[in-house]
Parts: structure tokens; sequence; C-alpha cells
């Protein structure tokens, strides 16, 4: 109910759709209610001025008045913490979906007022800021649910500055998007052999030693689990064997037939990661676009995993 309401509230408020950056927050954008704090304080104020009234108390009335012109300067003071604030960029790297998305906003000021206590909220996650002319820049944690490009969503801006009695606040929505690389398989068997390999590899067995043993993956032959240190550990452990060491793999997608269509996008992206971690170079091949030639590195593991990403979902797919 309270989302429901909350998302036909920011149907009525700017902006209605999204925008291209950077933009500045004017009068036509913000806007300012009393908070709790702020009923509570009108209240009070009334039940005073109606007893000072009464009872003829011009000190009284005068303190009452007073903080009344407090009060509406407070309002006043929450607008001007936004008036000027401007988004100038939105940027993020790239992490696997079910992630935290580190979203990076870049305020800064058209005058040389500094702004305090400013929120950045998108749902549940939260950030909060303080900057001056020089401007500042806000990490927000957004969360990330599927691979691909994600639209940056829709971000408040708001205050309570600078009594509390008043909550000021503004939206702003990047036209902009942001990219998921796939999640990659939490269990996945070990790398494809290099073509031309299968006669060479696990050649020698390692011992029963902690250092050269690993968790069971499923498809790891059943031969290779070490059963005594497994009744130690009371967990599988399977023994690792020297493999041969090629500069040439090839993460093909057809080495993934049998899975579920998101499942294979998973497993190749464990695989560029398990590449990229033993220092072994690697091509990746994915049907609708042209293989990826042989590389190694953080630019072309970035390469791989966002053609992998940008595979058609899996009811386009089908």
């Amino acid at each position: 109910m309270r989302d429901a309401l909350r998302r036909r509230v920011q149907a009525l408020t700017r902006p209605r759709t999204p925008e291209a950056l950077p933009v500045a927050f004017d009068r036509h954008r913000i806007y300012v209610l009393p908070t709790a704090t702020g009923l509570f304080f009108a209240l009070l104020l009334g039940t005073m001025g109606l007893g000072a009234l009464n009872f003829n108390n011009n000190p009284a009335l005068l303190l009452a008045l007073l903080l009344a012109g407090a009060a509406q300067a407070s309002l006043i003071g929450a607008h001007m913490q936004l008036s000027g604030v401007t988004v100038g960029a939105v940027s993020a790297d790239p992490v696997a979906a079910g992630e935290p998305l580190h979203l990076k906003l870049s305020l800064g000021t058209r005058d040389a007022r500094v702004r305090r206590g400013l929120k950045l909220r998108h749902g549940d996650a939260a950030t909060h800021a303080s900057f001056d002319q020089a401007g500042a820049t806000v990490d927000l944690q957004v969360p990330t649910d599927r691979r691909g490009l994600m639209p940056v969503p829709r971000i408040e801006l708001s205050t309570v500055q600078p009594l509390g009695l008043a909550r000021a606040w503004a939206y702003v929505w990047p036209a902009q998007t942001l990219l998921v690389y796939p999640a990659p398989e939490t269990q996945a068997p070990p790398l494809p052999m290099p073509a031309g390999a299968e006669g060479k590899a696990r050649v020698a067995r390692a011992g029963d030693d902690l250092h050269h043993l690993r968790g069971y993956r499923p498809g790891d032959a059943p031969r290779t689990v070490a059963w005594k240190a497994s009744a130690r550990r009371d967990s599988l452990l399977v023994r690792e064997y020297e493999q041969h060491r090629s500069d040439q793999l090839m993460l093909d997608w057809e080495a993934t037939q049998g899975l579920p269509y998101e499942q294979r996008i998973r497993r190749l992206a464990r695989w560029v990661d398990d590449a990229e971690r033993e220092g072994r170079r690697y091509a990746l091949r994915i049907p609708g676009q042209p293989a990826l030639p042989m590389g190694l590195g953080p630019a072309h593991r970035h390469a791989c995993l966002r053609a992998l990403a940008l595979l058609p979902q899996e009811a386009a797919h089908g």
C-alpha cells in the first residue's frame, strides 16, 4: 500500500521521464512539506497562540509569533538547501547480477552556499552528502537482479535542514544505462581442455595435502574424490591434478550443451573468471556474434563478459 502510494506520488512529480545530464534543481521541481515534527510544532504554536489571546498575555503572543516566523523561515531554508544543486554525471563499474551496483553521482552547486545533510535514496538504499562549491561524488548502492543493460533508476534527493520542521525533496532521473555482468556459476566444472590436449591433461596426481585439494564441483569424476580427507573435513574434497597448460583456450557455447539457457551464460562467465585467475589466454564463441579473439587482462575480460551480458534474454531467445 505504501509503495503504491509512493509510485502514485512520483508519477505526479518532476521529472516524469528520463532526462539528459547535467540537470539543476530549481523552484519548478523542488517540493516542500512539513515533517511530523513540524506538524507537532505547528499544533504547539497554535495552542500557545490561543492561550495567549485568551489570557491577553502579550509576551506569550509575541513568543508564539516569533517561533512561527522561525518555522516559516525553516521552510524557505529547506527549499534553498536544494535550490541550485546540480547533478553533473552518473557512472558505475559493472558488477555481476545480484551484487550491489555502486552508483557514483557527481554533485555540485551553482552558488557558494554550503549544502549540508542531503540524503540520496532509491528504494531501501540511501546515503548522505554535504558539500560546498567544490562539489562532491556520492556513492549510492543500487541492487541488481539480472544481467544486461540496467536503466539508471529515479533517485530522490531530500533534506530536513536547517531545523527539521520541513522536508524538501526533488528527483533526478538520468537517461542512461549501466552494464550488469551475468552472475558466474557458483559450482562449475574445471576449464575445458585445450584442443588436442585430451591425452596430456591430468598426467600426475597431487597428494592429499589441503593445498592439493579443493571443494567438489558438479561434473568431477568420482575417482578424483579424496575420501579420507573428505571424511575428516565432513565435506567432499577433490584432488587437484596437474593439467596441461596452454595459452589457447576456446570457451565455446557448444561446450555447454544440455544446460538451461541462462546457466550456459553463467558457466561461460565463470570460465572467463577462472581463465583470468589462472593467467591463461582464452577466446569466446557465442551465438549471433563474431568470436572474440584470444586475449587476457581486464579489457579482454570486460569484452567477454559484456558480450555474455548482452545476449538476448531467455524469453526473447526462445
